[in-house]
């Protein structure tokens, strides 16, 4: 028989080993083998690039520690088990990749993995995780859809954003996901770019289990075009996302109603018609309804927002409502958080003081934007003066009147974003010296009426500043050296006052995070910035419309990231410095000083330069021919300064010094990507070269006002973009979502960049373009110009009868051949000119009949040919040929009928035209209007 004690000793001593193996694996930290498979998880991710997002990782001497502790890692309290893994965007996205599924096997407890953003094409295995409820798969590429048949306890799946699952074999039959249909409560598939493959999911998990489970449901982005019925089965829906599919017309009421457990509802960027559904009242558990970037119209329902008590958010911003909106039936909505209403001017008007009423709820985000806001007092909403919780305000283009209501920031000592822009507020801005607003981060007034000094404190009074606009008010007096002290400050717009005086030397020294300043149009002199410039962060800066004199300041030099740069318009002189080409600039403009010599050969070296404006100086000199190898160089604007020679060819050639003199290179035709062409006003000689026709994108081209001889070539007929504009435009709108969370959060509205509502765009440079059309000069710019096309060959001495061809150019919209010595008839062929808007054959030779299919032109407003030999009768008075008088026919003898005085007769009508006269073809004529 065992002795008690030394029972009692085995115990003590087995108790013992289980402590040791507790402490080992667990009870005082991470268990071992998890920490081994970490640190191969670590090794995949790190490879091959060196790039880790996993640094907090370790092993070697410091084996022993808590891996629990770690980055991305989180365990369960009681067992030290890995729960959750979050290894979104922890690879290198540039390096696609599978992952080897196999190294998740020692996370058996893990309930919680985020792979998204991680540049994974698929997997190596099959994923066995059988407690796993949640997968994160979004942001990848993905071609098919991995086998998830072992995931047993999954309930939430986000495939979204896997662009290549779009013509995946994975959707032919029974698709991986239908076993997991009957289990599933969240499925996240929005921008995946399914299509109607994403219909195929659908229909085969509802005919098979019908999903009775699902809670959350996001269809965002994939083009449904129309939303799968088997939707509106699904009860147990929770939140429901279709935004952005392109679907149209009026709402699915009966099936839309039946889903009354909802508490996310978002049909926002879609084409949904019609006035907003009564049943949606039915609703009565919403917490968010975001209706934005629709097309419904009629009132906005007032007895609807009473009934959902639970909303929490609510946007209807960009659509068509009418009628008359009062905020008063918002008043027993205790929960609202978020208002957000952008009108777009169109009609709908917005009362926030009758009836009189008292809000029960406190907003965090209200964005009350370009409405008719209180039509007849144009006051600030009065309610606000109940509100101590907001974070974001936008009130901007309202023409709200009155003082700036600083009470709002003092009210609301979180605020975070204040814009008032585009109104029509007075008098000067008041700060309480006494109050700092640590979390303001924007402050915009810009576009009001503002007037006075602004305060010396400011920079005290809001010290975390990141974006300031006081621009287009009428501020005057000096800009307060304070500003300096704003640390933080990302962009400052000062531009359109009346400020005077030097720039404080303290704001470009102490505003080290500054990337955007904007003083343009005031009467700021002196040198703008110090050698000790501490402005390293810049990639912006416009100094344009000031008086600011001396030579270019080389602290500029300091802002070694700077792409923008504009001090046109002031008093600069010297020579352009050489060192400027160390910038890496897209955009230089230097125009309207009084710099003088030679264009520096350190231009070359800016290979990033796009545009480069030295106009109206005094500048002399050959332009370098090594601004050829600027390879990005698109806008290249030489007009009165002295320049001799040859110039360079560009995207965009401009010059109009009247000491060029050459022929036009018939080289130009390397420059594939020419789309202006504006030569107009030179001494250009000789005939127009043929290679001018291989320019398919060049949509304008003016060569008047030279003396260019010869034909015309009727090769200008294979120019595509004077075919059809539309071939070559590009389109370089990007539409950023901030779609509904997965569970409401008014900190999502925040996280937006408000600050593209001020329109600093730091390389967004809009290039000017002066072209004469329906008899004047217009300027063209911006989005305007991609759409404008044109050709202007007037005052030459250009022969020969107008090609025929030429009436190929379908989508022109002015043609200028006057003032030259062309002869033969007009061509039938001119009848396709569709798009044409202004035609001017005036001051040549042409004879025979106006073609009478001419009046088929229905957007043309301005047509002349007089002082030609055309003979017959004027065309019909119907159309656009109804509107034009005498002045369109004058100089032609033998034309007859309205509007001319002379009645046609026969002998009129078929007497042969007289040889051609070139009496009238002098240079006593300038750009006759009809």
């Amino acid at each position: 028989m065992e002795h008690p004690l030394t029972k009692c000793t085995r115990m003590f001593f087995l108790l013992g080993m289980v402590m040791i193996e507790l402490q080992s694996y667990g009870s005082l930290g991470c268990w071992e083998d998890e920490r081994a498979g970490l640190m191969k998880l670590k090794d995949a991710f790190d490879a091959p690039t060196g790039y880790s997002a996993l640094s907090s990782w370790v092993g070697g001497e410091e084996m022993y520690e808590d891996c629990c502790k770690w980055e991305r890692v989180v365990c369960d309290n009681a067992t030290k088990r890995i729960s959750q893994l979050s290894l979104g965007h922890a690879r290198d996205f540039r390096n696609f990749w599978s992952l080897d599924a196999s190294l998740f096997l020692p996370f058996q407890e893990l309930q919680n993995l985020n792979l998204g953003d991680d540049a994974l094409t698929g997997f190596e295995g099959v994923l066995n995780l059988s407690k796993l409820e949640v997968l994160d798969l979004s942001w990848n590429s993905f071609t098919e859809i991995p086998s998830l048949d072992a995931l047993q306890s999954l309930r939430s799946l986000d495939i979204g954003y896997n662009y290549y699952l779009n013509n995946s074999h994975s959707f032919k039959g029974k698709p991986p996901l239908y076993r997991l249909c009957n289990r599933l409560y969240c499925m996240y598939l929005y921008i995946a770019k399914l299509t109607h493959n994403t219909l195929v999911i659908l229909l085969c998990c509802t005919e098979l289990t019908n999903l009775t489970n699902l809670e959350t449901l996001h269809l965002g982005g994939n083009g449904l075009m129309e939303i799968p019925s088997s939707i509106w089965d699904l009860t147990s829906l929770k939140a429901l996302s279709l935004r952005a599919n392109g679907l149209n017309g009026l709402l699915p009421l009966r099936g839309l109603c039946k889903l009354v457990n909802l508490q996310e509802l978002d049909l926002s960027n879609n084409g949904f018609e019609g006035n907003l559904p009564s049943c949606l009242m039915n609703l009565t558990s919403l917490r968010l309804l975001e209706l934005s970037k629709n097309k419904f119209d009629g009132a906005i329902p007032s007895n609807l927002f009473p009934v959902l008590k639970s909303l929490e958010y609510i946007s209807l911003s960009h659509n068509l409502f009418e009628g008359t909106f009062s905020f008063g039936s918002l008043a027993n909505n205790s929960k609202l958080e978020v208002f957000e209403l952008v009108c777009d001017n169109n009609g709908l008007k917005v009362d926030t003081e009758n009836p009189p009423w008292t809000p029960l709820f406190q907003l965090k985000v209200f964005r009350l934007f370009n409405c008719i806001l209180n039509d007849k007092s144009r006051v600030l909403p009065s309610f606000l003066l109940n509100q101590f919780e907001l974070r974001m305000v936008d009130l901007s283009h309202n023409s709200i009147s009155g003082m700036i209501p600083m009470w709002l920031v003092a009210n609301n000592t979180r605020l975070e974003f204040l814009n008032l822009a585009n109104n029509s507020l007075t008098d000067p801005l008041t700060l309480d010296l006494n109050s700092t607003h640590l979390d303001m981060f924007l402050f915009d007034i810009s576009s009001n009426h503002i007037q006075g000094e602004l305060p010396s404190l400011v920079g005290s009074a809001f010290p975390n500043l990141m974006t300031l606009n006081l621009s287009s008010n009428l501020f005057q007096g000096s800009i307060p050296p304070s500003l300096g002290d704003l640390r933080r400050l990302d962009k400052l717009d000062l531009s359109n006052n009346n400020f005077s005086g030097q720039l404080p030397e303290h704001l470009v020294t102490g505003c080290a995070s500054l990337t955007y300043l904007k003083l343009s149009n005031n009467c700021l002199q002196g040198q703008p910035l110090p050698s000790k410039s501490n402005v390293t962060y810049l990639s912006s800066l416009f100094l344009d419309s000031n008086s600011f004199s001396g030579e270019i300041p080389r602290g500029i030099l300091n802002s070694s990231g700077l792409r923008t740069l504009d001090l046109s318009d002031n008093w600069f002189s010297g020579k352009v410095p050489d060192w400027i080409g160390d910038l890496p600039l897209d955009s230089l403009t230097l125009s309207k000083n009084a710099l003088e010599g030679p264009i520096p050969s350190g231009f070359c070296k800016s290979n990033g330069l796009r545009l480069l404006d030295l106009s109206e100086n005094n500048l002399s000199g050959v332009v370098p021919s090594c601004l050829n190898n600027v390879s990005y160089l698109r806008f290249l604007h030489l007009q009165r300064n002295e320049f001799r020679g040859p110039l360079p060819n560009l995207t965009s050639l401009i010059s109009d010094s009247p000491l060029v003199t050459f022929d036009i290179p018939g080289w130009i035709n390397s420059f594939s990507n020419l789309r202006v062409l504006l030569l107009g006003g030179n001494s250009f000689e000789g005939p127009i070269p043929l290679q001018l026709c291989d320019l398919r994108k060049i949509s304008i081209i003016d060569l008047s006002r030279n003396e260019l001889s010869g034909q015309i070539p009727s090769c200008l007929h294979d120019i595509y973009a004077l075919e059809d504009p539309f071939r070559t435009q590009m389109s370089a709108s990007v539409s950023a979502w901030f779609g509904p969370p997965d569970s409401y959060s008014y900190e999502n509205q925040l996280d937006v960049d408000y600050s593209r509502d001020l329109r600093m765009s730091e390389t967004n440079f809009k290039e000017e373009v002066e072209f004469i059309t329906k008899s004047r000069s217009e300027t063209y710019k911006g989005n305007i110009l991609q759409f404008m096309s044109g050709i202007d060959l007037s005052w030459n001495k250009l022969t020969g009868p107008v090609p025929d061809d030429i009436g190929n150019l379908s989508e022109i919209l002015a043609l200028n051949l006057s003032h030259n010595h062309l002869t033969g008839p007009i061509p039938e062929s001119f009848s396709n000119l569709g798009q044409i808007e202004s035609l001017d054959l005036s001051n040549n030779s042409l004879s025979g009949q106006i073609p009478p299919k001419l009046v088929e032109l229905n957007y043309l407003s301005v047509f002349t040919v007089a002082y030609n030999n055309l003979s017959g009768r004027t065309p019909e008075r119907k159309a656009q040929f109804a509107t034009f008088d005498e002045h369109s026919y004058e100089g032609n003898s033998l034309l007859c009928g309205v509007p001319l005085g002379r009645r046609c007769t026969t002998t009129e009508e078929m007497s042969p035209p007289p040889q051609p006269s070139y009496a009238i073809q002098d240079d006593t004529f300038k750009h006759l209007s009809p």
